[in-house]
């Protein structure tokens, strides 16, 4: 069991602790410092993912997969919590707990990590209750601020509720199969009811940490409640996780007569309830957080497809990756405007903020997957696999669910271009809030036009062991 296999999730915890030390000494202005750890420790953990990119195997006892979901994992989740946590030293200035926010993210992260590498029952819980428990904290950051109160809340009682059912639902599945091992587990008979149950309960439970039905009803309120960045920490890093977790589920039972159904109906519901919510919104962080929601139901297509169609996988993982970056972008910019998040502060925005008008509007439209912006790659891939998958009509419902979106991301764009500014230009929250908008923005484009090698070269081979 060489502890070198986990070096990045070691990484990760060092550098928690490490920024947790470093707050203790330091006195409150100073606690911005704490970020040097975290970016370090995240910078560690990616060159060591690296390093073992082409490992293939399972390691620790069989309960930890080192392979090529976990490395794309590592590496999407790492450059998710960098961005988030260069939100964070403007942001918290003047919170008296703002270095505690460094370790609770690196944790989180963690949490997420373990969930796309888990190759164990045990190890699958582990890691969605290390990044629910912490995930609690960051939501209620703001504790004297009542909606950040009510999205910690909503976000600990649905979570209480989701990772109850997950714990039963591997228990019935342990009971019945007799192992928790997903080597042992792979092509188990699992066709009594009570181990289709056990099935049924854990994706109930990982659809939570997905942000899809039935667990969906704590991400918009994260997403309006939370700091912004544990908001865009939190609907874009548990998400990864989980989506991978689903994946590697379905990979384990392909012949479970109703799981791939019931995937299926999930996606639809999710994709078409989120949309549906986010048109009537007047709140943008609100109106993101549905999308959200929404964009959770179009990674489910690819789940539902898993291993009947050959790319269904790599599908996911640029799926998930347009997705992170798309969302990280628009919450740059919402961070930047100091949280404005009323629909009516965007008005004009295109005369007092153009970069940031139009770093929305790109990442907005990769959301929604129009050409050339890396969205559309990431769309296109889902529709293919699933088509490819046999569940046409499950692609038809996102296509339609795709134009619906349309309409709410104009509610945003078009006030910013034709509308008048609402009084003196919006103050901004700095420097760092706007480069990782912009930085983030032209990834949009530059991995839309370069995606096509890329695509062929990086995801064509991925693979569960």
């Amino acid at each position: 069991m060489p502890v070198a296999d986990l070096g990045p999730e070691i990484a990760l915890i060092a550098g928690a602790i490490a920024a947790l030390l470093l707050a203790m000494v330091l006195p409150q202005r100073r606690l911005g410092w704490c970020l040097a750890p975290a970016l370090a420790a995240l910078a560690v953990a990616a060159l060591w993912a690296f390093a073992q990119a082409d490992a293939a195997r399972l390691t620790f006892s069989g309960t930890w997969a080192l392979d090529g979901v976990t490395f794309w994992a590592r590496g999407m989740i790492v450059a998710a919590t960098a961005l988030c946590l260069i939100l964070a030293p403007r942001w918290f200035e003047a919170d008296r707990r703002h270095g505690e926010f460094y370790t609770m993210t690196l944790f989180s992260a963690l949490g997420a990590i373990a969930m796309a590498g888990a190759a164990d029952l045990l190890q699958l819980v582990m890691a969605v209750l290390l990044s629910s428990v912490t995930g609690y904290v960051l939501a209620a950051w703001h504790r004297d601020w009542a909606l950040s109160v009510e999205a910690g809340m909503k976000y600990f009682l649905i979570g209480a509720l989701a990772n109850a059912l997950l714990v039963i639902g591997v228990i019935l599945v342990m009971g019945m199969a007799g192992t928790s091992d997903y080597a042992a587990l792979e092509g188990a008979e699992v066709s009594s009811p009570l181990a289709l149950t056990g099935l049924a309960l854990i994706v109930s439970g990982l659809a939570f940490k997905l942000g899809a039905v039935p667990g969906h009803a704590w991400v918009p309120d994260v997403a309006e409640g939370a700091p912004v960045p544990a908001a865009a920490f939190l609907t874009v890093v548990p998400k990864i996780g989980a989506a991978l977790a689903l994946y590697r589920l379905v990979h384990l039972f392909p012949d479970a007569e109703m799981l791939r159904p019931l995937i299926a109906a999930l996606s639809v519901l999710t994709m078409t309830l989120g949309n549906l919510a986010a048109l009537w919104q007047e709140d943008a962080r609100r109106l993101i957080g549905w999308s959200s929601v929404s964009q959770s139901g179009y990674a489910l297509m690819a789940v539902a497809v898993a291993d009947l169609a050959p790319h269904a996988l790599p599908a996911l993982i640029w799926f998930l990756a347009a997705y992170a970056l798309a969302n990280l972008t628009a919450f740059a910019v919402i961070a930047h405007l100091r949280g404005r998040t009323a629909l009516e502060d965007y008005k004009g925005l295109a005369r007092t903020q153009p970069a940031m008008a139009a770093t929305l509007i790109l990442a907005f439209l990769s959301l929604v997957g129009i050409p050339p912006l890396i969205g559309f790659v990431g769309k296109l891939g889902l529709f293919m696999v699933t088509i490819d998958g046999g569940y046409a009509w499950l692609a038809i419902a996102a296509m339609l669910n795709t134009v619906v979106s349309l309409f709410y991301y104009v509610r945003v764009i078009a006030p910013m271009y034709f509308a008048a500014p609402q009084g003196d230009a919006p103050a901004t929250l700095g420097v760092p809030s706007g480069a990782v908008a912009v930085v983030a923005a032209a990834g949009l484009v530059a991995l839309g036009l370069l995606s096509g090698p890329f695509l062929a070269e990086a995801f064509g081979e991925v693979a569960l062991p």
